[in-house]
């Protein structure tokens, strides 16, 4: 049930916000190497993906199996969050994901089952619950927790 994945999002940023915005800089800004995302890439790549699923839970409900994808390498290149202020980039992570969840709380139970396509056609009910697994693999990432098995 989406109103379920929205108490499950809600929770985990209610959660988790005040520990992300106690991160130093410094931590936020390491990159483990040339290849890899800092933790603030990370956390501007879940601003990314909040976008793209904004559109997707949206559209979904209007249109017949949208076709929405993004590449993340490409976005967080783009945007830059590297040398954007931590501040803004967890603001705008946390801002995002409560808009989803107002998202999700509003889909009638009718479109559930709706489908867009990702890569492969998923339900709208599926892409929720699988955004929420996703946000939490890159939260476990950032925070230092145990990690989590994804997908």
């Amino acid at each position: 049930m989406l109103t379920q994945t929205a108490a499950t999002l809600e929770a985990l940023l209610l959660l988790h916000i005040g520990t992300l915005r106690t991160l130093s800089t410094e931590e936020l800004l390491f990159k483990p190497s040339a290849a890899k995302w800092s933790k603030l890439q990370i956390i501007g790549h879940l601003a990314d993906s909040a976008q793209n699923n904004i559109r997707r839970f949206i559209v979904a409900q209007y249109e017949e199996n949208p076709f929405i994808v993004y590449n993340q390498d490409k976005w967080v290149e783009a945007v830059g969050y590297q040398g954007l202020p931590p501040a803004d980039v967890i603001d705008l992570w946390f801002l995002l994901n409560k808009q989803i969840v107002q998202i999700l709380r509003r889909i009638n139970s009718d479109a559930y089952h709706r489908v867009c396509t990702t890569g492969e056609p998923h339900t709208l009910e599926w892409l929720a619950a699988d955004y929420v697994k996703h946000l939490k693999y890159h939260l476990h990432q950032v925070l230092d927790l145990e990690p989590f098995p994804y997908p």
